[in-house]
């Protein structure tokens, strides 16, 4: 049996193998003579109080112990499927394709339908929005195969271990073609380049079973009897099912209002809405790490900040090292930006939401109804168009240097150059956010003077970073996962208010699934 112990270790032990073994052998007090091998199960970076150092667990091997070969997942063995399919997915997100993927093993024969396109066509249309500024509202970085993640990050770091085993989700995720150095890292990342295909292989691995798979297939609505639902609505036809489950991201303004007038029960949920910043990358990895910025085992920083100011919470989001801005609207007219980072986050720049809380007294300080259910949406809607407007049409950016957004004047001159496609144009974002930008001035002046160089002229606010999470949540029944307005109805992932990424709305899929298959006896 290994031995395993966890170390603290300086960056260059990282990258050099013997020097790894020496540090380890040394910490579990074995010669040195007598390792084998050394084994990293696990690798975080700690950066806290200028101090940067890798905490590694390792197992250590002694000279004659059998170790076993190290294996790569690989798919887990599906049933064959056959048979009208009882469930209908709507959404083929994280949520979505792990509810199939977890009844699929139940032998549980789904259908999953998705509004928008599949990776290949829908890449087309995200280089059109891209490079000419036109939006296909059904299929753009939001809506389309694999959901809002496929093509913004595939970031897999979660506190959400109480959900589900985190490790069986990123097993699969290797198992499906993504690096096994996730299953490592404390904050797993596959990148952009790579998540398409690993989205693209579970698809055809879940076909392959029996599994329906339709793309360019919205659902309009539900089909209803007698207060249980029996099926969903899809150009102009019904598409019959024992149970259907919502799973349709953040997104999908259309669903929230048509569920609200089957009858399903909706409450409104916090939010949070503002921009997102983006710095030199050289600058964060100064910040972060000092004279050892650059490091070959560090790579490109990160950064998490987070302030009380104003009364709100603030709070950086989806933070991208080497990451690039790209346009996330759904909506002709409506202005929203997100960030995303290849797998070897070696771009030039470092980009981050930066969001408040959005609540009762943000909604009714903005002239809004708290106790309407999708007065969130309303705001949200609000703030893109302004946006959009600011930027002047085509899904040009309004932008401000962060200094100016602290100091609440609009920029003038060049702004820094940007990684966003569409372009940047001077705006007064601190207007334009209206009460919403007062806490987030106040974080940034405080997050400046803890961090010099964060508040500069080098670095720009883009707006608006107003698709965090779904203001409003699908109510569902806390063991059954089913809805109390309407049986058979199973809520789920992002857009029903119960996960917040990628990990999370699988592990919700998978548990909806597991609700599902009881339900179906």
């Amino acid at each position: 049996m290994p031995h395993r112990i966890e170390l603290r270790a300086h960056p260059d032990v990282g990258d050099d193998d013997a020097a790894l073994r020496r540090v380890a052998a040394a910490q579990a007090r074995i010669p040195e003579a007598e390792v084998e091998r050394v084994v990293v199960r696990r690798r975080s970076i700690d950066a806290r109080r200028g101090r940067v150092h890798l905490q590694l667990v390792v197992e250590l091997w002694r000279r004659g112990e059998s170790i076993p070969a190290e294996r790569r997942p690989e798919p887990v063995v599906l049933p064959s499927l056959c048979g009208e399919p009882p469930v209908v997915i709507v959404g083929a997100g994280p949520a979505g394709m792990f509810c199939a993927w977890a009844l699929a093993q139940r032998g549980v024969r789904a259908v999953v339908l998705e509004r928008g396109k599949s990776v290949r066509p829908r890449r087309h249309d995200l280089a059109a929005l891209a490079k000419h500024g036109r939006l296909d509202p059904e299929s753009n970085y939001c809506f389309g195969e694999g959901g809002a993640g496929t093509f913004s990050d595939g970031k897999l770091y979660t506190r959400a271990h109480k959900r589900g085993d985190v490790h069986r989700v990123l097993e699969a995720f290797v198992g499906y073609g993504a690096p096994q150095e996730i299953l490592v890292d404390a904050r797993p990342h596959i990148g952009t380049n790579r998540l398409p295909r690993v989205v693209t292989s579970m698809r055809e691995h879940l076909a392959s079973a029996g599994v329906e798979l339709c793309f360019e297939h919205r659902v309009e609505g539900l089909r209803t009897e007698a207060g249980r639902v029996t099926g969903v609505r899809v150009k102009g036809e019904v598409v019959r099912a024992r149970a259907v489950v919502l799973a349709v991201g953040h997104s999908a303004r259309d669903v929230t209002r048509w569920s609200s007038e089957a009858g399903v029960l909706l409450s409104a949920k916090p939010f949070a809405v503002g921009v997102r910043l983006e710095h030199p990358q050289a600058l964060i990895d100064q910040l972060q790490y000092g004279a050892l910025a650059g490091h070959r085992a560090l790579g490109a920083a990160a950064y998490r900040v987070v302030e009380q100011a104003a009364g709100a919470g603030a709070f950086s989001f989806c933070m991208c090292p080497g990451g690039f801005i790209v346009p996330a609207a759904t909506e002709p007219g409506g202005q929203v930006v997100n960030g995303w980072s290849p797998s070897s986050r070696g771009g030039r720049f470092a980009n981050s939401g930066f969001v408040t809380e959005v609540g009762p007294a943000q909604l009714a300080a903005a002239g809004l109804d708290p106790s309407d259910v999708l007065a969130g949406v309303e705001l949200q809607r609000r703030l893109e168009r302004a946006a959009f407007e600011a930027g002047g049409g085509a899904y040009v950016a309004p932008a401000q240097r962060v200094d100016d957004l602290v100091a609440g004047r609009t920029s003038t001159g060049a702004l820094p150059r940007c990684s966003y496609p569409r372009g940047l144009t001077a705006a007064p974002l601190h207007e334009l956010l209206g009460g919403l930008a007062i806490p987030l001035r106040e974080a940034l002046r405080r997050i400046g003077e803890r961090m010099p160089g964060f508040v500069s002229s080098e670095a720009v606010a883009v707006g608006v970073e107003s698709r965090t999470s779904a203001p409003v949540r699908t109510e569902r029944d806390r063991e059954t996962c089913e809805s109390p307005g309407l049986r058979g109805l199973f809520p789920c992932g992002e857009g029903a208010g119960f996960a917040g990424g990628i990990m999370s709305a699988a592990l919700d899929g998978i548990r909806v699934a597991e609700a599902v298959a009881r339900s179906l006896g």
